[in-house]
């Protein structure tokens, strides 16, 4: 086992050094070029995702790191003290793809994914490799119970193959949501969007109980058709970034500058946004022709990171309304010990939300609010796994007292960390008990995301009959 981790290391870990953007525009280059795309051509792809995830991560850090100063005074002014850090996602990166085990599990579920689109399983090849080390943790937390490796890459190859189902099903509504024709092949194999079959069961409950709350829906586009600029992304902006200044209770240049900041951000992540889809063209045109040719025009989607989802200003908007709820909540929720701060802007949430609710503000946030003590808990739970790992790697970040705890409050894939822990916990010793509740939270789960497969093939059914009909 060692000499395959070793071998998985030797052929991953060059190109992981590099970081997300050179490793995407290296990976998507030579996919195009396989493709048969020009040479030029698949070069401005590569770029232009590169570009893409520099330019996203830049107003995501804008909008954190000047937001969190003033969330935190308003935390302190309560007096209450919550003593785990949140670091935010970039040092659990780190952190992660610091262990042996990571670049193994990748190796494994590279092969998994190859199998799968050779049997025709799944029409998705995932070249998000970066983005694995989310995948990973579940696989670590498992060791970190019991140390073992068998029952942890099984539970890492479970997700896997979900992952690939679910980025099959997403397709379509991605391509409802921004435009896109269906010859792109752009969709994600984020481990967030596991959180889909969880929302959608809240999404179904309000589309019943609650059916008038879409009467009071709305989004950005409407309410800048009615109102002009003051529904506008920029506008939007402005009022969240004042809201969060008052709520600091910052000065009034300060108030202006995060009012200001919060509307270059919103409108931002739009634009930047739109640079996912037009990376991917090059390749869209190679993937067109190379299956029309070789394998009788077989549909075939590439899976990338999340933020070409970016356009949809609905789920910044909602990321931004759901930043002061998520304090409010990590102030009162039992068992919660974190300051939401690295992860005060919700990624790990807004997309998943925004995918399940197409847009419906209302829903998103409420459905939002309803799902944030299970990332706080979770957060929570997974802290001295991290701060373990990140000592034992040497990744701890700096200015972190020694004997603190680290995490992140909104890291993807809340529910697989609980059930990683569970499955550790009866893979130590194999007791009657804990392998019954890991095996009933296992069975519970996959009823879950046996449901949601239906529901979606249910919904893309309906899209395809409603375009087919205008």
């Amino acid at each position: 086992m060692e000499a395959i981790i070793k071998f998985a290391n030797s052929i991953f870990q060059p190109i992981i050094d590099l970081g997300a953007a050179p490793m995407m525009f290296i990976l998507l280059t030579l996919l195009a070029v396989l493709m048969r795309v020009k040479v030029s051509k698949a070069l401005e792809g590569g770029l232009k995702l590169a570009i893409a995830l520099t330019g996203i991560g830049a107003v995501i850090d804008l909008l954190t790191s000047n937001f969190a100063p003033a969330l935190q005074d308003f935390v302190k002014s309560t007096g209450i003290e919550l003593t785990i850090t949140d670091v935010g996602w970039a040092p659990l990166a780190t952190i992660t793809w610091g262990s042996a085990y990571t670049l193994f599990f990748l190796m494994i579920l590279v092969i998994v994914n190859l199998v799968l689109l050779v049997l025709n399983k799944t029409d998705t090849l995932d070249v998000d490799i970066f983005n694995f080390w989310h995948l990973s943790i579940t696989g670590l937390l498992v060791m970190f119970y019991s140390n073992n490796l068998f029952i942890a890459t099984l539970l890492v190859i479970m997700l896997g193959v979900m992952k690939f189902i679910n980025a099959d099903l997403m397709k379509p509504t991605f391509n409802d949501l921004l435009d896109m024709p269906e010859s792109n092949p752009t969709t994600t194999t984020h481990l967030n969007f596991l959180l889909n079959p969880l929302i959608m069961l809240f999404d179904k409950f309000f589309e019943k109980v609650m059916p008038f709350l879409d009467k009071y829906d709305f989004d950005a586009a409407w309410l800048n058709e009615k109102i002009g600029f003051w529904g506008s992304k920029f506008a939007i902006g402005i009022y969240l970034g004042a809201f969060v200044g008052l709520l600091g209770q910052q000065s009034v240049t300060t108030i202006f500058a995060l009012a200001f900041i919060g509307g270059t951000a919103l409108e931002l992540f739009s634009i930047v946004g739109t640079w996912f889809i037009a990376a991917m063209e090059p390749i869209s045109q190679g993937i067109t022709t190379f299956m029309s040719k070789r394998l009788q025009g077989r549909t075939f989607n590439i899976g990338i990171d999340w933020p070409f989802l970016a356009a949809r200003p609905e789920m910044w908007a909602a990321a931004n309304v759901l930043a002061p709820i998520m304090l409010f909540i990590a102030l009162i929720l039992p068992g919660n010990g974190i300051l939401p701060l690295g992860g005060i802007i919700a990624i790990g949430l807004t997309p998943a939300l925004l995918v399940v609710c197409r847009g419906k503000i209302i829903r998103m946030i409420l459905i939002g609010t309803i799902m944030i003590p299970v990332f706080l808990w979770s957060g929570t739970v997974i802290a001295p796994f991290v701060t373990d790992v990140a000592t034992s790697v040497g990744a701890m970040p700096s200015g972190i007292e020694s004997g603190a705890l680290i995490t992140h409050s909104t890291l993807e894939g809340p529910v697989e960390k609980f059930i990683a822990i569970l499955i550790g916990k009866a893979a130590n010793g194999f007791e009657l008990i804990p392998v019954l509740t890991a095996l009933g939270t296992i069975a519970a789960y996959l009823s879950l995301f046996v449901w949601y497969v239906k529901q979606m093939k249910k919904r893309n059914k309906e899209y395809k009959d409603e375009k087919k009909a205008a």
